[in-house]
């Protein structure tokens, strides 16, 4: 053993420690520390199991509301156009094709996103018109829009 008032044989000076302590440093002494994850496991789950499936949603939503899968426009009667939903309120229309004057051969229903669009069409109900609209598939939800069809704009078609 060497004694602590002597040089040490490196010729440093001699270091002066209280009784007791250890020249180590403090983190050394005790346990190594723990990491992030370990420190902070209830926090880390929670932001796994539901910040993770959260974002997935927002950035599909996002996605599949940029990208339109198709677009086309259809010409017939706008039947009806309504707000619908519990917390997310929707313009919901159906538009009536027709083959010949007077026929009825299928329906169209589409989904609004602008108010003002929407009173437009609202105007033109019963009128002849032509609705452009685009396909978004894949929309994770129907607080989005009831369809995949969503109107870009309507014209009056003359008589």
């Amino acid at each position: 053993m060497t004694d602590p008032s002597q040089p040490s044989p490196s010729g440093d000076a001699p270091v002066d420690t209280p009784a007791g302590a250890s020249s180590a440093s403090p983190a050394a002494a005790g346990k190594p520390r723990r990491s992030f994850f370990l420190r902070h496991w209830l926090f880390t789950t929670l932001v796994v199991l539901i910040g993770l499936p959260i974002a997935v949603i927002v950035v599909w939503s996002a996605a599949a509301l940029s990208w339109s899968y198709s677009d086309g426009q259809r010409a017939g009667y706008v039947q009806k156009i309504a707000r619908k939903g519990y917390v997310c309120k929707t313009w919901e229309g159906t538009l009536y094709t027709d083959i010949a004057r007077g026929f009825r051969s299928d329906s169209f229903t589409f989904t609004v996103r602008s108010d003002s669009l929407a009173r437009a069409i609202e105007a033109l109900s019963g009128d002849r018109v032509t609705v452009q609209y685009e396909q978004h598939v894949g929309i994770p939800t129907s607080c989005l829009g009831e369809t995949e069809y969503f109107v870009t704009g309507v014209e009056r078609i003359p008589e």
